[in-house]
Formats: C-alpha cells, structure tokens, sequence
C-alpha cells in the first residue's frame, strides 16, 4: 500500500511506533515486572533460577522502547541508518531470552519443582502473551520490509496477504495493515496455531508465524494444562 500525495511514511510509522508499539512493549515490561515481584515475595522459582529470571528480558525491552517511542535516540538511530537493525536484533534477543524463560518452565514442571497452580499459570500467561506481543512485532518489522519500506513507491512483495487487500471493496478506502492488525495475526496464530486472518506468502513469515505457534503450543497445551490439573 502506497501512500498517496502528502502522506509521509516516516510520520506514519513514527505514529505506529510511538502510540501502538511503545504501548504494547509497556504492557510487557509491566507484565514481567509484576511476576518477578509476587515470585520474590512468594518465593517462587523456575527450575533452577530465582524471581530474577523474569527480569531478563525487560533489557532489550526497555532498549526497544526506547528506540521505539524516544524521538532523541530514534532520530540518533535513523541518522546512522541502523534503526531497522537494532530493533530487529532487540526483537530477536527478546524471543530468545522468551523461548528460554519458556524451557526453564517445562524443565521446572518436568522435575516437579512447581506445586502451585496460580504460580504456573501466572506464570504461562505472561510467557504466551509475551509470545504474541513479540510476534505481532515481528510480522509489523517484517512485512514488504518494515513500517516505511512497504508505503513507499515498488515496495518488496507482501510477507502477508490481507483479506482487505486481496478484496479491496470490501475494505475503507486506502486501507492499509497497521500494527493492530499484526498482533491480532499472532494472537489468532497463536490460539489455533495455524493462520485464521492474514495468510503468509513469503517463507520467513511461515518460519515466524511456525516458531511461534510451537512456542503457544507447548505454553498452552503443557504448562496451562498442567496448572488446571494442579488445581482440580
């Protein structure tokens, strides 16, 4: 989708980053603060690691707020040509430091190290939901090469396909993916593990939306199982 005369694609995705992204990130790093603070009280911990764990992946969190919604170190970042990279990378750092949050809790669950069901699914909730935010980042930074890649003239071709581009009449006019419309692919992906909205076209997005819908599937079929059947 190209944006028609007038319309600046570095302002929209500043818009997007600024009061969709940043908001999203927020909810994360509160989230992930939040459990580390009842498991330092509660004295929960994950295989062999304390309350701490959880604070891991609040550093390429916060470092991709910033890059996100601060203009000083963004405008730093864009001047260098490297803004793209280093909210990929923070992305990437992000997932990896998730997956293995996610391991340290099936290995917990496995050797019997977790007793109590509120703290499992507490616990299985933020990793999934971290799962979809980071997700629906990914495909937003992904798709025809980014935010402002895909608004300008010969754009790559589309990682996703949308329904309402695929029938434009049924869509308002100059309708365009958002990032709303990103996270609501992950959420839907990571729910029924398969594509229920956007299909992806490209094979880095079917890499994505696979890494993603196995990660929900062992949070959702083993840890959250294994909590109702602590508390039944």
């Amino acid at each position: 989708m190209v944006l028609t005369a007038g319309e600046d694609p570095e302002r929209e995705q500043q818009v997007e980053s600024r009061w969709e992204a940043t908001p999203a990130v927020a909810v994360l790093i509160a989230a992930q603060v939040l459990l580390a603070l009842v498991s330092h009280n509660r004295g929960w911990a994950i295989w062999h690691f304390s309350w701490w764990l959880w604070l891991i992946p609040v550093v390429p969190e916060s470092l991709l707020l910033i890059a996100l919604g601060w203009s000083r170190p963004r405008h730093r970042l864009e001047q260098m040509g490297a803004r793209r990279t280093a909210a990929v990378t923070l992305l990437g750092v992000l997932s990896a430091a998730n997956v293995f949050i996610l391991l340290a809790l099936v290995a917990s669950l496995v050797n019997g190290g977790v007793h109590s069901g509120g703290q499992l699914l507490f616990e299985a909730i933020v990793v999934w939901g971290t799962n979809v935010i980071a997700f629906g980042l990914w495909y937003w930074a992904v798709d025809q090469g980014g935010p402002v890649r895909r608004h300008e003239p010969s754009p790559p071709k589309p990682d996703f396909q949308f329904p309402q581009l695929e029938n434009p009449q049924l869509a308002e006019p100059d309708w365009y993916p958002k990032l709303f419309d990103y996270l609501y692919v992950s959420f839907t992906n990571s729910i029924a593990f398969s594509p229920t909205d956007a299909m992806p076209l490209s094979r880095r997005a079917k890499a994505l939306m696979l890494a993603e819908s196995a990660a929900s599937a062992v949070t959702v079929l083993l840890v959250a199982a294994r909590a109702v059947n602590i508390f039944t």
